[in-house]
């Protein structure tokens, strides 16, 4: 919730109902935490948000130890 509002002035009111929902959604177990992180990360990009783009939170580790969906 706190990251939104770095994008209170950007995101239309279509893209705020929607992350407020991903984020619900993962509140209540009905999401995982990638989810409303991965679009946080689509608006740090699409909006330039260079503080956010900073935040290890948003990538927390090195893109060879993610999730693999191959074996």
């Amino acid at each position: 919730m706190h990251m939104m509002g770095y994008f209170k002035q950007q995101l239309t009111p279509g893209e705020k109902q929607e992350l407020l929902e991903l984020i619900d959604k993962y509140r209540t177990g009905f999401l995982p935490l990638v989810v409303p992180v991965t679009l946080i990360n689509h608006y740090v990009r699409k909006y330039e948000q260079p503080y956010l783009k900073e935040q290890v939170y948003l990538n927390p580790h090195p893109i060879e130890l993610q999730l693999r969906n191959h074996v």
